[in-house]
């Protein structure tokens, strides 16, 4: 007997569920009242709804400026100032906190250089406590200069009150927006340690003479993802912060080497020089400090400039390879082998669209859910949210929707019942009963759902570049990946005569289609403990049946522990990561990387995404990675971190380790 169902189309579903699974950049929880101006609003932030036992809170200072106006660095270029704050009238504040700085961005008006803010900026501000037991109450005066094609005088008295410590700390909803603007922070490198952070490490410096005779900086860099063409450099005096230090008299230039991950950058610089300059290079919202004395003199070898196009076309191939691998990874498998069933169904029952026409359907489906992860991307970055791969497998709708969805076309291939719609659901499900386009269509665009929770060779890199940089570049890198894992449909569909080499159909389908069903239902299974473990969180550092046991992710710890000798191995993983789970039983677990985990002057720490979190989202950002696994060995000889490939090899951890051993 066939149940008949009237549902919405699984198309509109698919985007509710979506819709759903994106988070809130913004939320009510430690958020201040907003001072409003006609030029910009401004308000404060706390990051813990109490300060903890040790009178530490984190803390930010929120501007949002209207269209078309800027705020300005702590070294504003050739003319403004940066905000100056006054918070003399807070009460419980053992001293002015520390401001740090967001990587800032160059503005040119008539020839003059000025470095700022526009739209939206958090300050991250670290707050002191004079006595946690009593509650905080912090009143600041920000003294600002805002500008568009006038200039205007601005000042603002916020306010926020902060509860007493009460045993425990607990982040608040605004965590999340200041996290986000601190990963924009460039770190300070400290003296003598490698310089190298945020996926950016200087390599030379030099002080070059130019044509003119006036000195310029020349750095010789490397970066990964590689540079985009907002990169930059911001040369201080010191000390730094002072609103006449800035050193830099032109824009600086950059010349790219043949693999765009290396480049040269130079500054021109006014003189005389100080004897000590702060350094900032960046590109985008990823940028690295450097505090030294005045480089020697010399002269970087001027390599052949590589165009743009250049570094696009090597990134749109990578690109194109992700999403072909993506194929098989088996979050995928399961779909991909109801194509086939129903495609052997094609020979069987009339009416159906031809092989060409089926197969192009699905890859419109492929093509079509990637441009729909590409704006939600964009515009969760445009708002200041965390973004990246498979962040939907964070939200509990998202999950018991796509249950109920794996569940459906499990029973629908089992013969329990029939799903029809004004038409029919089993089409959108892609069975061998299919008999309308749209269910070819919405095979594709399932099977990229299900992808999602999965990493592959060269999806990271094609992913961190993309999303480190802007709109246009996160639309074509997900248009070549939606393209990549639609190369084999598309293939069919350009050599038809490719689909006649599918068995002929018979009595064994029967059996094939209740081997499907089962595989199905156990990925409803998975995406069920996905649920529950999301909804249950469990001690991120329970060990398991590993050899050795994880500690909890803590990124002071890490300078902790690699202060007193010891190797930090970090593992950032989730439950609904396949790929993750794949490296833990391939190589995580087994010897000899389990052996070498073990050991007493290791520290196998793992930080777990299942759930959104902040601080693990600004520590993937800190390193242009935005999806996991992602893994990273700190030592006494790499104390920046030496990032490993998303699947792990045991050679390639036991390098690791050894290279960051003293």
């Amino acid at each position: 007997m066939h149940l008949r169902f009237c549902l919405p189309s699984l198309f509109s579903a698919c985007l509710l569920i979506l819709a759903l699974s994106l988070p809130s950049a913004w939320a009510a929880s430690g958020e201040g009242p907003w001072t409003r101006t006609p030029q910009a609003d401004v308000r404060l932030l706390a990051g813990q709804e109490t300060p903890s036992a040790d009178g530490h809170l984190s803390a930010g200072l929120e501007f949002r400026l209207q269209d078309g106006w800027k705020i300005y660095w702590r070294s504003p270029g050739d003319a403004g100032y940066p905000p100056a704050l006054d918070w003399q009238a807070s009460d419980n504040l053992a001293a002015s906190p520390d401001i740090s700085w967001p990587y800032p961005h160059r503005f040119e008006i008539l020839g003059i250089q000025t470095l700022g803010y526009k739209q939206q900026v958090i300050f991250p501000l670290a707050v002191r406590v004079q006595d946690p037991s009593h509650p905080l109450t912090l009143r600041l005066a920000a003294d600002y200069l805002i500008c568009s094609t006038i200039c205007v005088p601005g000042r603002a008295e916020v306010t926020l009150d902060v509860p007493a410590h009460q045993g425990s700390v607990t982040l608040t909803d605004a965590a999340h927006a200041i996290e986000t603007f601190r990963a924009h922070v460039p770190p300070a490198v400290a003296a003598g340690a490698p310089l190298s952070g945020n996926g950016l490490t200087i390599t030379d410096s030099v002080l070059e003479t130019g044509a003119d005779g006036t000195p310029r900086l020349a750095l010789a860099l490397t970066a990964s993802p590689p540079l985009g063409p907002d990169a930059d450099l911001y040369v201080e005096g010191q000390p730094a912060g002072d609103p006449t230090a800035t050193l830099i008299s032109g824009v600086p230039s950059l010349t790219r080497l043949e693999d765009g991950q290396r480049a040269i950058i130079r500054a021109p610089l006014t003189a005389p020089l100080p004897a000590s300059l702060t350094i900032t290079v960046g590109d985008g919202a990823r940028g690295l400090e450097w505090t030294r004395a005045v480089p020697p003199t010399g002269a970087l070898p001027d390599p052949i400039p590589t165009a743009e196009t250049g570094l696009w076309l090597s990134m749109i191939t990578i690109a194109l390879l992700g999403g072909l691998v993506l194929n098989l990874m088996p979050c995928v498998l399961p779909v991909l082998s109801l194509k086939v069933l129903a495609f052997v169904g094609h020979h069987q029952q009339a009416g159906q669209p031809t092989p060409r026409t089926a197969f192009l359907a699905s890859a419109a489906g492929i093509i079509s859910a990637f441009l729909v992860l590409a704006v939600s991307l964009m515009a969760l970055k445009s708002a200041g949210a965390a973004v990246g791969w498979g962040i939907q497998f964070q939200n509990p709708w998202f999950l018991a929707g796509m249950v109920v969805l794996v569940l459906l076309f499990a029973a629908n291939l089992s013969g329990l019942f029939e799903i029809r719609l004004p038409g029919r659901i089993s089409d959108l499900a892609g069975s061998a009963h299919s008999t309308r386009l749209s269910g070819h269509f919405m095979t594709g665009l399932f099977a990229t759902l299900l992808a999602t929770p999965c990493s592959a060779p060269f999806l990271g890199t094609a992913v961190g570049f993309a999303l480190a940089r802007g709109p246009l570049d996160i639309l074509a890198i997900f248009v070549a990946l939606g393209l990549g894992m639609a190369a084999p449909y598309l293939l069919i569909a350009a050599v038809p005569r490719l689909a006649a080499c599918l068995p002929r159909p018979g009595r064994w389908m029967l059996t094939v289609k209740k081997v499907l069903a089962f595989a199905l239902l156990g990925t409803a299974v998975w995406l069920g403990s996905v649920l529950w473990s999301i909804l249950t969180p469990s001690d991120a550092s329970d060990s398991g049946a590993s050899r050795f046991v994880w500690q909890p992710f803590d990124t002071a710890d890490i300078a902790r522990q690699v202060a007193t000798g010891k190797v930090v191995f970090v593992d950032v993983t989730a439950d609904w990561c396949i790929t993750c789970k794949v490296n833990k039983a391939a190589v995580v677990d087994r010897d000899p990387v389990a052996t070498a985990l073990a050991a007493p002057s290791v520290v196998a720490m793992r930080a777990d995404w299942t759930r959104p979190n902040p601080a693990i989202s600004a520590y993937l950002a800190s390193f242009g990675r935005y999806g996991i696994p992602f893994n990273v060995v700190y030592g006494p000889k790499a104390p920046q971190g030496i990032a490993l490939p998303e699947l792990l090899t045991s050679q390639a951890v036991v390098d690791a380790l050894t290279a960051a051993s003293p």
